[in-house]
């Protein structure tokens, strides 16, 4: 076991976490909260008879890095560890698991999953844990995993049920939920703190110490003028002037400006109810008009070219086939504009200027003689590969000795083993740009960078936050790429303000009196629990309105009546599958699915699609679970419900109108085996 000791600002903001206080650590990124919630950790097990500590992560990939990186170096020789993810085999008998270790890291969903699961060997108890570890605790609210554990211990400390864990959450910012005033910011800060049962603490006596070890880096705005023509994206915009014309009679409500993510919400809300209502016309014109807007958002950060492509890779390779004269207009219309497009696509007169904005950025930074190591954030996973693309065409850049990988999250085209290789390359120096999501923004155990920039991006100031932690060299640099007057630059300095807000926040959060402090904690606690009981009373209401019989699955694509609910069945909370055998005749199979990962129950097949005439819609992929069962693994948003009050249509499973009823192996091997 190695030793180790804190530096002053750790010192002090775990002392109240030593004397068995709930707290939520906040430290910047790259100031050692893993560290210092290690040292708690270890002081616990040193000084707490049957001890039993319990680390919990948001991300799967966060579980091993932990695990490998922080606790099993201090903890190890010493105590008995383990790391469990739903990869593990362990994970089905998690109880036994907890009962036999020490200190145990996971995912929240595994505990969340121990904690509903009564059989023997696989059921946690909160009284089971004596310490209990939350990473990245600002995302504990709303319906995420994290509240859903806190739900239940905040519910137990009402009815004085117990023993319970003590709380140590850790985060870089707790952030203000969107709130442009102070009382608003501090009652969300508040909520934080009733949410995680704690409060908040951060090193006031150390402020020096701790900004010369988490330098700040310089930041810049690095600006460009709005290019003063545009034929490709008008071209685009005359394209989909075509598309609404088409639609008649027009949509039910005016949609804004093309090109904007407000235009994106708008025919989001338009294809819905094209599917709800059994327009097809709408329905199908809303998709394509999403995938003419997002050529207009990438025309607007990248290349024209890319953007050209984005659109040419729907059309060749998602809608290949026409069921109708919709489908036909709508493939006819690109077809007869596709020339005209890759025209001006290839006009560098017109070219993106903040490409080149982004190229003298990089450069400044990266030099044949020069050790340089960056991070370019973007917004999608398909940016990241244009970018990518774009860095090692881009001669000026391979000059300067430029090598760059992109990397996006796990279940998004890029697997855990992938992300692990990219980023043990990044850390060895045979890479030294990373293209990334906001997969690395948080959680990602990547080294000190001189450089991170932030391109085309969007978002609160608790990204913003976790971004400027990753430049951690000294004069490393910050920069925002944007154009004069733009969102980008109005966000950032809007982030600028809310994180100032945050710091404010959370000090009128630290000079409330004791007395006062809990007792605003306890009335957000029970009205949190009113408002759960209720929005799971209306849920249940909700999924029992409808018998499974009496609800038809209908393809989202051409309509056609495919299963009833009756036919769906769930494995592990998770799974939707149909488990009807005269399914098979609704579906046809296309290429293998492959998350280049195994499981402990079940191995992906190949992909489900729908066989009505040319519809070819995917609706999931088959599963063979236990080397037995062929089941179609179903994805709800592929489909329309048609339900005795209408046609409607949900994101996910735990949104369907009707109880799906868990998969038995055994009636399904004694119905087809037997």
């Amino acid at each position: 076991m190695v030793d180790f000791r804190l530096y002053g600002y750790q010192e002090e903001v775990v002392q109240r976490a030593l004397l068995g206080e709930n707290v939520i650590i906040w430290l910047p990124t790259g100031s050692g909260k893993t560290r210092a919630a290690v040292y708690v950790a270890k002081r616990h097990l040193e000084t707490t008879p049957n001890a039993k500590v319990m680390v919990l992560v948001n991300r799967v990939h966060l579980v091993e890095q932990h695990y490998s990186n922080e606790f099993k170096p201090h903890l190890g020789g010493r105590y008995k560890l383990v790391a469990v993810t739903s990869d593990s085999e362990v994970k089905d008998f998690f109880g036994n698991v907890v009962q036999d270790s020490d200190l145990v890291v996971c995912t929240a969903q595994i505990l969340h999953n121990a904690m509903t699961d009564k059989e023997e060997g696989k059921h946690v108890e909160l009284s089971d844990i004596t310490l209990l570890i939350i990473d990245e605790c600002h995302h504990t609210k709303k319906d995420s995993v994290y509240n859903k554990v806190m739900g239940s211990y905040v519910e137990q400390k009402l009815k004085g049920e117990g023993p319970l864990p003590q709380i140590l959450g850790l985060t870089a910012s707790p952030g203000v939920g969107g709130a442009k005033i102070l009382e608003n910011a501090v009652n969300y800060v508040l909520q934080i703190c009733a949410n995680l049962d704690s409060a908040i603490v951060s090193t006031k006596n150390h402020v020096l110490e701790l900004k010369e070890k988490v330098p700040i880096p310089i930041k810049t705005f690095d600006i460009v003028d709005k290019r003063p023509k545009d034929p490709f994206g008008d071209h685009l915009r005359k394209t989909m002037q075509q598309i609404h014309e088409y639609m008649s009679p027009p949509p039910y409500f005016r949609l804004r400006e093309c090109g904007t993510q407000e235009y994106e919400s708008d025919v989001v809300v338009l294809e819905l109810r094209g599917v709800r209502e059994n327009n097809r016309v709408l329905s199908q014109c809303a998709l394509h008009l999403r995938e003419y807007n997002d050529a207009l958002l990438i025309n607007d950060t990248l290349r024209m070219m890319d953007a050209c492509r984005s659109l040419e890779e729907f059309y060749d390779t998602k809608f290949t086939s026409a069921i109708d004269t919709t489908d036909s207009f709508l493939k006819r219309t690109f077809q007869e504009n596709r020339v005209e497009l890759r025209k001006l696509a290839g006009d560098s007169r017109y070219e993106n200027p903040k490409m080149s904005k982004l190229e003298s950025v990089l450069l400044n930074q990266f030099g044949p003689n020069v050790q340089s190591r960056g991070i370019l954030f973007c917004k999608t996973r398909k940016g990241t590969h244009y970018l990518n693309d774009w860095v090692s065409t881009n001669e000026a850049l391979q000059e300067a000795g430029v090598v760059a990988s992109a990397i996006t999250g796990s279940g998004n085209g890029m697997t855990q083993n992938e992300q692990k290789h990219t980023i043990r390359n990044f850390r060895s120096g045979a890479l030294n740009l990373l293209i990334s999501t906001s997969v690395a923004e948080e959680g990602l155990d990547i080294p000190e960078c001189n450089l991170v920039v932030r391109y085309g991006l969007l978002t609160n100031e608790i990204a913003q936050q976790q971004a400027i932690g990753r430049a951690r060299m000294r004069d490393s640099q910050y920069s925002v790429v944007g154009q004069a007057a733009g969102q980008e630059l109005r966000r950032e300095i809007t982030n600028e303000n809310l994180e100032e807000l945050t710091g404010k926040a959370v000090a009128v959060v630290q000079d409330m009196s004791l007395g006062a402090f809990r007792a605003k904690i306890a009335l957000l606690q029970k009205e949190s629990v009113q408002s759960r009981r209720a929005a799971e009373y209306l849920n249940r209401q909700e999924r029992t309105r409808n018998s499974p019989g009496g609800t038809q699955l209908l393809c989202r694509n051409c309509s056609e009546p495919v299963a009833s609910g009756h036919d769906i069945k769930v494995i592990d909370n998770t799974h939707y599958v149909n488990v009807n055998p005269d399914f098979k005749k609704r579906y046809k199979v296309g290429g293998q699915v492959d998350f280049g990962k195994k499981f402990d129950d079940w191995e992906p097949g190949r992909k489900v699609l729908c066989n009505n005439g040319q519809c070819n819609k995917q609706w999931g992929y088959e599963m063979n679970y236990k080397g037995v069962a062929l089941l179609p693994n179903l994805a709800i948003k592929n489909f329309a419900l048609e339900t005795p009050n209408g046609r409607t249509s949900v994101k996910k499973w735990k949104g369907v109108p009707f109880p799906v009823d868990p998969f038995s192996f055994e009636k399904y091997c004694q119905d087809n085996f037997d």
